[in-house]
């Protein structure tokens, strides 16, 4: 089953996404303190990548979210030194790792069904191959800001080589997640329609406000640049505090009227990162205010609904039990 075709049947619930990858990694023991985050535990202790993969199926999770967000290959050029093939070899084992948690998960939880059964649970979950954006390449918090200025042809060609590993990989859908500016949420949705227009995907952004992405372009202008990409399957946002992603969820809604995407939200767990000071500030949103506000953005239209930063599978089992009863 696709996305697409998961998301235009009839849901009892919203598709529950995975939580945080990396400071979940920092719970199991990783140091993701270098400029590859959690694309350096790939190489390192790449065992840690699917535990963490099993860990949020176990917790409810339908969809993985791969550990490439921060392997684009410029980066792991930049600072490992690695040719344009190895690095694509770095993308295609986030994806692989991903597969083996979900295969894992499936033979866990499918003994005593039979062959059609079994393939019945395998397809409910999906792997989303992640494609962070040019912000997290240059490590200065610019994913938050949208302030960076590549041509179209640059950017593009930034983001081809780790999409086509992903492809190649055979993810279910590419997570375009973190976008901060309209002109890099262009030229990504052009490089797939136009070279990769078979594989559908979903684009989120960090926001400004309820009403602009990061780098202030309204709502409205990047709903209508989705208007004829029959292969984006959701818009929403990501890496946002949850009140604001709840409130932009909101302003989307009306503009989602007669397009062919859904909505996604998968926010922080409430506290915020403080860029200067490098280190988190405020506090988690948990148990009955977590349940409660899952609930909110279920009921304000996302249909696919999960984590980012600093939330855990504790978390996302939270929002199971929310949203399917505890199944």
């Amino acid at each position: 089953m696709t996305v697409s075709a998961k998301l235009s049947t009839h849901l009892d619930s919203p598709v529950i996404l995975d939580g945080a990858l990396a400071t979940y990694l920092e719970t199991l023991g990783a140091d993701i303190s270098g400029a590859l985050w959690s694309a350096d535990i790939l190489l390192q202790n790449p065992s840690l990548i699917k535990q963490t993969h099993l860990d949020y199926y176990r917790a409810g999770a339908q969809v993985a979210i791969t550990a490439s967000y921060q392997a684009s290959l410029a980066g792991l050029s930049k600072h490992l030194h690695l040719s344009e093939e190895q690095g694509k070899d770095v993308v295609r084992k986030s994806v692989q790792l991903a597969q083996e948690a979900r295969d894992e998960w499936v033979e866990e939880n499918t003994a005593g069904l039979n062959e059609a059964e079994t393939a019945q649970v395998r397809g409910g979950l999906f792997v989303a191959g992640s494609v962070g954006p040019y912000g997290a390449f240059l490590s200065d918090g610019s994913e938050y800001r949208g302030d960076y200025h590549l041509s179209k042809e640059d950017m593009k060609a930034f983001h081809r080589g780790r999409v086509q590993a992903l492809v190649d990989a055979g993810v279910d859908v590419l997570a375009c997640e973190t976008i901060p500016s309209f002109t890099e949420a262009q030229a990504l949705l052009e490089l797939l329609c136009e070279e990769f227009g078979a594989v559908e995907a979903w684009f989120t952004f960090t926001l400004r406000d309820a009403e602009h992405i990061a780098d202030g372009t309204p709502l409205a202008q990047i709903a209508a640049l989705f208007d004829n990409a029959s292969n984006v399957v959701a818009l929403g946002f990501n890496c946002t505090p949850d009140d604001v992603g709840l409130a932009a969820l909101q302003k989307l809604r009306p503009l989602q009227e007669g397009r062919g995407w859904k909505m996604i939200v998968y926010p922080n767990s409430g506290e915020q990162w403080n860029a200067a000071a490098r280190e988190w500030e405020g506090q988690r949103t948990e148990g009955g205010q977590l349940a409660a506000k899952t609930r909110q953005w279920a009921d304000a239209g996302a249909v696919l609904v999960g984590g980012c930063c600093r939330t855990t599978p504790e978390d996302i089992g939270v929002m199971r039990d929310v949203l399917q009863g505890g199944r």
